[in-house]
């Protein structure tokens, strides 16, 4: 066997030793596992921050609004500027950090619940300019989610499901 045959071989057993490697990453990381996971770590800053704006059912903290009253400013050209109506922003805010992660982690209308966070992490950015890389890894989430859906892990998938036996009069696979 001549040097080339040998470095031929060589690169050949590197090239599948790669490969075995590849497929075994690729076990790991299923894909409705990766969606699952990608949709709950989008959802657990929203929500953490949605609990804090709440001192009980529809009943907002005195600091959520004091911080859209007082502290919170849109960083617009020529401003900063306060929020228009803050109380009706605190409260929408504090609904949609509450109502859109649990749809997110359910999976259940999960591209609109994405696009939403999405539009909130907007509005967080023009709140909080210098938090951009944590807001830019949020809205890669968002978009991931948006395009890919939410994996089989998900209401969402589950009631696909249903909807495709019904269309096609599939009884038994209903149950």
């Amino acid at each position: 066997m001549g040097l080339d045959q040998r470095i031929g071989a060589a690169f050949l057993r590197v090239g599948l030793r790669v490969d075995k490697a590849d497929r075994q990453v690729q076990a790991i990381a299923h894909p409705s596992l990766v969606q699952f996971v990608t949709r709950v770590a989008l959802a657990v800053p929203f929500w953490k921050s949605g609990i804090l704006k709440w001192a009980g059912v529809f009943k907002l903290s005195d600091t959520a609004v004091t911080l859209f009253t007082d502290e919170f400013m849109l960083h617009l050209p020529g401003g900063p500027y306060h929020f228009p109506v803050p109380m009706v922003m605190a409260f929408l805010s504090g609904c949609g950090e509450i109502m859109l992660p649990v749809l997110l982690v359910l999976g259940l209308g999960t591209r609109f619940a994405a696009l939403g966070l999405l539009f909130m992490t907007l509005v967080v950015e023009l709140t909080v300019p210098d938090g951009w890389p944590i807001h830019l890894t949020w809205a890669a989430m968002a978009f991931g989610i948006m395009a890919w859906g939410p994996g089989r892990i998900s209401v969402d998938h589950w009631l696909e499901g249903i909807s495709e036996a019904m269309r096609l009069g599939d009884v038994w696979r209903l149950r």
